[in-house]
């Protein structure tokens, strides 16, 4: 069989500076936004040409930090409670034969200035940096089956903590609400979907997380996560 190889044709900026914490669909957390920056010679109005009629995106994407990992043909999906093996093709592991993934995303505005085309997106579960290497129209009567079913994944997951804020944090989240007016709601629904490892149940354990070039440290009780600290870095 043949090879191929593929063209990066835009890079992710994203609210999401590291894996942890990353909702693990697109979609779960409405308020996380991200840039889709088309670089050369994708970067021309041509190729996004009729784009901003179409209220959702496709994004093909390179999970870039797991090339070169070793590959099984099992993963336990944080779903099964991460104690159950299943095939791989049986899930949406980033750990895959070829680090392909695939997010629909909301397109909210298409920049074009000064010589750049960016797509401002929200909904998105991309790391920033991420490169990618398609983009297509979401089509609403294609893409959308009404009578699938989804195995272990068939409902959307619930909220599972509540979420509660320092003073401190949210003195901070108050001064740079001009910039990030969307920081809080960003760390809510974020922490609302508890991002830990299902074997990972301490209360006294203190998390981090990076959010836009804040580092936000929080701890969970029962049901309840507090965010406790945010750092600017």
């Amino acid at each position: 069989m043949a090879d191929f190889n593929l063209h990066t044709v835009a890079v992710v900026r994203s609210c999401y500076k590291q894996k942890f914490g990353i909702p693990r669909q697109s979609g779960l957390s409405k308020s996380s936004e991200a840039i889709i920056e088309l670089v050369a010679p994708y970067n021309h109005e041509d190729y996004v040409r009729e784009l901003e009629g179409f209220s959702h995106l496709w994004i093909v994407f390179i999970f870039h930090q797991h090339l070169n990992k070793e590959i099984k043909a099992t993963v336990r999906p944080p779903r099964l409670g991460g104690n159950k093996r299943i095939g791989v093709f049986a899930s949406r592991s980033s750990f895959r034969p070829n680090p392909v993934g695939l997010s629909v995303v909301k397109l909210n505005k298409i920049n074009n200035s000064n010589g750049k085309i960016e797509l401002l997106v929200s909904g998105a579960d991309l790391l920033d940096g991420t490169p990618v290497i398609d983009i297509k129209p979401y089509i609403k009567y294609a893409d959308s089956v009404t009578e699938a079913y989804s195995s272990y994944a068939n409902t959307q997951p619930e909220d599972t903590l509540s979420v509660e804020f320092s003073e401190q944090s949210l003195s901070i989240i108050d001064s740079y609400k001009d910039k990030h007016p969307k920081l809080k709601n960003i760390i809510t629904e974020t922490l609302s979907l508890d991002p830990r490892p299902a074997y990972q149940n301490d209360n006294k354990r203190e998390y981090g997380l990076t959010v836009f070039n804040f580092n936000i440290k929080w701890t969970v009780k029962d049901n309840s996560a507090s965010v406790i600290l945010i750092e600017s870095l």
